[in-house]
């Protein structure tokens, strides 16, 4: 197998797939506190970074999460995809940087929010759909995230594994069927068997149409929802949210 000519054709898929924004992604929030329960409504909190950059593409919410008979006050990371705002470092640069798991603005910008606004010694959950889940996977390996906070769990919605060293905390990939961005990334090369592998799949019934499958099925319950907040299927974990501490940062394509 020549290895450049996959990685060339990896490269360029996903260079197209990540023109394509998900910016109708829609998350109407108006109690002060919320509690989920199922994946699609995680990836819908995902969602709300995309605002054409008013906002940031970053959000953090504090929350309580809950798993069996344990009960910890967190922090959720929710990180959005692909969106092409002049200014903002969540476009074709930061796909592919992210695709080789190599370091972005998105990136660095992610971490210096967490290190200069929550409290050391914190518990995270990072969730993010596309090209989100990327960077949320890269921060879970970050050194400096690792050293100052408990990262939890990671959650990705349509997001390739990437090569981001190690991840603290546990790591669960949702991927369509037939959603091809999942698997654009170097690791379907050189990572094969676990970049297929560890995903976890439903058919969302999307055919051929690649962009909704990517775009629109991880919001839908009849498809996603027996997966808990944290990804996993027939889990039982929960997160209450305080929708007051909502907030937005901004990632701009210099820090």
């Amino acid at each position: 197998m020549n290895l450049k000519k996959v990685g060339l054709v990896v490269l360029t898929a996903f260079m197209v797939l990540a023109f394509v924004g998900c910016g109708n992604v829609d998350n109407a929030v108006s109690r002060s506190t919320v509690t989920y329960t199922t994946a699609p409504e995680i990836f819908e909190h995902c969602g709300l970074g995309y605002n054409e950059g008013q906002l940031g593409p970053i959000t953090v919410t504090q929350g309580t999460y809950k798993t069996g008979s344990s009960t910890k006050a967190v922090y959720l990371i929710g990180l959005s995809g692909t969106e092409l705002v002049e200014g903002q470092s969540t476009g074709v640069l930061t796909d592919l940087l992210s695709g080789f798991g190599l370091t972005s603005c998105y990136l660095t910008n992610v971490v210096n929010v967490i290190l200069e606004n929550i409290p050391e010694g914190s518990n995270l959950i990072i969730a993010g759909h596309s090209l989100g889940g990327m960077i949320a996977q890269q921060v879970a390996a970050d050194d400096d995230v690792k050293d100052g906070y408990n990262v939890l769990n990671t959650v990705t919605f349509g997001s390739p594994l990437l090569k981001a060293g190690s991840r603290e905390g546990t790591v669960i990939r949702l991927g369509d069927t037939v959603d091809p961005v999942p698997y654009l990334s170097s690791s379907i090369v050189y990572n094969s068997i676990w970049a297929i592998l560890g995903l976890n799949r439903e058919n969302g019934g999307y055919g051929t149409d690649l962009i909704a499958a990517h775009c629109e099925s991880y919001a839908r319950s009849d498809v996603w929802g027996a997966y808990d907040v944290i990804g996993k299927k027939n889990g039982s974990a929960t997160l209450t949210l305080d929708l007051d501490s909502l907030t937005y940062y901004q990632s701009p394509t210099s820090y």
